[in-house]
């Protein structure tokens, strides 16, 4: 059997969306230690235990490995920047986020959506990383919406459902993706120009399953994700709503995956996504995925 594709496993793993979290810890010195991770789960209410994956590569291993306490934050949308410090700041994390301290003195997040403040009960190596389980001593939750996650990008659930509203009355809806492999987006093309793979539906809240099967059509494996953009297009008598997605080894059988760099200098069938391709070629370079609200004439890019 051939060597499996560390790299094509990872993305394979990532295709599952996920919330964020910020694991941290303080050791009998006094000092702090944190790291983001979105590998957390529930395990028994009875007694309260939970798990998260701290990997071998993190500096701060031993120090979880080795901790008595531990606290788990789950956070929420507008947190992403709290997210990537934990994930890759190499300074001072806690001097550039607000945090409280627990009842067994660990920093928390302030504003998460949750708080898990735990004992160890457990460390169990497994391959690269480690389960390390704890017992709940302590917790407190809101009514915020948590911080989504999946294929390497960060999504806004809440923004999504708010914005799922019916369209202008005498509109069709539409539904279209974005489909990225490897830094490049399925196109297809007529003499009008380029477009993305779309499909009239006949009822708003079948969107996403009407779309999945049209692209089902293309074999492209495509897995959708969130809703990156939401416009009206009076010109065309059209509501369109756009999905992200993802796909590996795609080989199309009609159109083309285009480099993302390139998305900003062709010419579009339809000219709402000529607009929401360059802001997503803009977009890919941070990875910072906003959501759009509006029509021809403008209207509000939400980042959480």
């Amino acid at each position: 059997m051939p060597p499996m594709d560390a790299r094509a496993l990872r993305a394979a793993f990532g295709s599952f969306m996920t919330g964020v979290t910020v694991v941290t810890t303080r050791n009998r010195a006094g000092q702090a230690y944190g790291f983001t991770a979105n590998s957390f789960t529930s395990v028994s209410l009875d007694p309260p235990l939970l798990l998260v994956c701290p990997g071998k590569f993190l500096s701060s291993y031993a120090e979880f490995e080795a901790c008595d306490v531990f606290a788990v934050s789950i956070l929420a949308e507008g947190q992403e920047e709290i997210s990537n410090t934990f994930a890759s700041f190499k300074g001072d994390r806690f001097a550039r986020v607000e945090t409280d301290d627990d009842l067994h003195g660990v920093p928390v997040i302030a504003g998460a959506v949750a708080v898990f403040s735990c004992q160890k009960q457990q460390v169990m190596e497994a391959g690269d990383h480690a389960l390390l389980i704890g017992q709940v001593k302590h917790f407190h939750h809101s009514a915020r919406r948590g911080l989504g996650y999946a294929g390497g990008k960060y999504f806004s659930l809440g923004l999504e459902q708010s914005a799922a509203r019916a369209p202008k009355q005498g509109l069709k809806n539409v539904a279209s993706a974005i489909i990225e492999q490897n830094g490049a987006v399925y196109l297809q093309r007529d003499a009008a120009g380029y477009f993305l793979p779309q499909v009239v539906v006949s009822r708003r809240g079948l969107l996403r399953d009407a779309l999945q099967e049209h692209l089902a059509t293309l074999e492209l494996g495509a897995r959708l994700a969130q809703v990156y953009s939401i416009f009206d297009q009076a010109a065309t008598g059209e509501h369109h709503t756009c999905f992200r997605a993802t796909t590996h080894g795609a080989v199309p059988r009609e159109g083309a995956f285009v480099a993302v760099e390139d998305l900003a200098r062709l010419d579009y069938a339809v000219p709402g996504q000529a607009a929401t391709l360059a802001r997503y070629a803009t977009e890919y370079q941070t990875g910072l995925f906003g959501l759009f609200i509006g029509d021809a004439d403008g209207g509000d890019i939400h980042y959480s």
